[in-house]
């Protein structure tokens, strides 16, 4: 890289955050400026700092890096961003490039693969861990489809997605309330809402979806 990097890292797993570090510190001229577990300290700092590049895990306390990338490509959208993910949904990862993120690299490829991410989205490229690509090609290569009536993206508002999540984590209407600045009436409504919508009668059908969707992990 011709000038330096300046990096921003978000995983709520401390452990793998300094393995994170650890790689991207074997990119000449490259800097981690900040690093944070938890969602929305990570896109206030973010927002603060404005890295050129932000690594964001998909699950993270208080808002996932699904929305942390649409506030970032809405408001600034200078700044690369990378999804580090276990998830290798196909369809899921489609969305999400349409969204604006510049890569998506899977946590157990996270070596090399996080390497050639940062250098590819710092000079515009688009990047997807060989796994991932292979399966987007070969998706691309069957007859067109329309969109799977369970996409979070389609079936739910952004507010619902961030709310599934948390009753996913467990969280009660009352905790879901105090993390949102919304009243317990207000997150049992949604959590109705979100129930109606996805066809599901039992907390631990959500918590399914949430995992199928990538909004959580296992």
């Amino acid at each position: 890289m011709q000038k330096q990097t300046r990096v921003y890292l978000a995983d709520d797993h401390r452990i793998l955050r300094e393995g994170v570090r650890h790689i991207l510190s074997e990119i000449s001229g490259c800097e981690v400026v900040g690093e944070a577990g938890d969602g929305r300290q990570a896109l206030q700092e973010i927002e603060e700092i404005k890295p050129d590049v932000a690594v964001l895990d998909i699950s993270m306390p208080n808002l996932t890096g699904i929305e942390i990338s649409r506030q970032l490509r809405r408001y600034h959208p200078e700044i690369k961003i990378i999804i580090l993910s276990r998830h290798d949904n196909e369809e899921y990862i489609e969305q999400l490039l349409k969204h604006g993120v510049d890569g998506y690299v899977l946590k157990d490829d996270a070596g090399d693969d996080l390497l050639r991410a940062v250098e590819a989205v710092v000079k515009g490229e688009k990047y997807l861990s060989p796994r991932i690509a292979s399966k987007v090609v070969r998706d691309l290569q069957r007859p067109a489809r329309t969109p799977a009536a369970d996409s979070p993206f389609v079936l739910l508002t952004n507010r619902e997605r961030e709310i599934l999540k948390l009753i996913a984590e467990g969280k009660t209407n009352e905790e879901i309330a105090r993390a949102l600045w919304i009243s317990p009436r207000t997150a049992k409504a949604h959590r109705a809402n979100i129930m109606k919508k996805l066809d599901v009668h039992k907390v631990t059908e959500l918590v399914r979806y949430a995992i199928r969707s990538g909004l959580v992990e296992e």
